[in-house]
């Protein structure tokens, strides 16, 4: 095993605490900087035949990043991945170079590989009605039917991730008409929760046998621990195999489902952002092409040059 240089990975650990405290940046998110930058100063250490203390990161050059980038793929990392753990590198060399007062342009200047961007997959509204009236017959149990119903409601309701939803507790119940949400990064956001969402958790409160108290996981599992996320995602392949939907038709799906849901309804797309808790614009905007045909169906209607 490539050792890296006790400076090299005392930097790692000062960057990723740096993260975050100033950038709020998630655990998950925290964990996959720390393999991709781990993996790439290993594999700097073994090109150079040497241990990389500060000074000589400082000196990588373009061929250095090129031989890493040809061996990662050649160990068959796709240019999606790549790109993910060339950003991570880059992120951390920014850091680097203005704490040590070197000048990172080796580094900077080397362009992430050209990938096709996977757009959300949606469901159709009458497909992600079905779903929830299969998921419901999913289970013999009512109180774990009504749960499962109760969770994808709130992803299709109210745009919520899967974590966000099963991080609601008791406190959170019954469900008032807007949700605080803390997101991504600890970022905090206001979500607006349907009738059909706030009823259907309120079914599932009724039958649920167990006491719901304020510091308790709202949603519970078979033995009363919290939900874990593998319950519903195999609920949902379950009924996304009877209905005939593509593998596509996943919990995470049903947020996708949302926005593009609000989009067709003349949603704003700003508006949209908030409620999922995007940092950027550009994130939300995927969307949109998913939708392009109504999009050029309202310019061709609507634009003054366009009759």
């Amino acid at each position: 095993m490539t050792l890296i240089s006790p400076a090299a990975r005392d930097a790692l650990q000062l960057w990723l605490s740096h993260c975050r405290a100033l950038k709020g940046a998630a655990e998950n998110t925290l964990t996959a900087y720390q393999g991709d930058v781990t993996d790439f100063l290993a594999f700097i250490t073994g090109h150079k035949a040497e241990s990389q203390g500060l000074k000589a990161l400082a000196r990588i050059s373009v061929s250095d990043m090129r031989a890493w980038m040809a061996n990662t793929r050649a160990g068959g990392v796709g240019a999606r991945s790549l790109a993910r753990k060339l950003s991570a590198v880059k992120a951390f060399y920014r850091w680097l170079a203005e704490r040590e007062g070197f000048e990172p342009t080796a580094v900077l200047s080397i362009r992430a590989p050209k990938f096709q961007k996977k757009l959300p997959r949606p469901l159709a509204e009458d497909a992600a009605r079905s779903l929830i009236d299969t998921i419901e017959m999913q289970n013999d149990r009512p109180w774990v039917a009504a749960r499962d119903v109760a969770v994808v409601t709130l992803l299709w309701g109210c745009g919520l991730r899967i974590s966000e939803a099963l991080s609601l507790t008791g406190e959170d119940a019954p469900l008032p008409e807007v949700l605080r949400i803390r997101g991504k990064g600890g970022k905090e956001r206001i979500v607006p929760v349907l009738p059909a969402a706030r009823a259907a958790v309120a079914t599932y409160l009724r039958l649920c046998p167990y006491p719901c108290k304020a510091s308790d996981p709202l949603f519970r599992a078979i033995r009363g621990g919290p939900l874990a996320p593998g319950a519903i995602q195999k609920v949902m392949a379950s009924a996304r195999m009877q209905l005939g939907l593509p593998a596509s038709a996943t919990p995470h799906a049903m947020r996708h489902s949302f926005a593009t849901h609000l989009l067709e309804a003349g949603g704003d797309l700003r508006a949209i952002q908030e409620l999922l808790g995007h940092a950027s614009l550009s994130t939300t905007q995927a969307y949109t092409a998913v939708d392009t045909a109504r999009l050029m169906e309202v310019y061709q209607r609507t634009h003054p040059k366009a009759g």
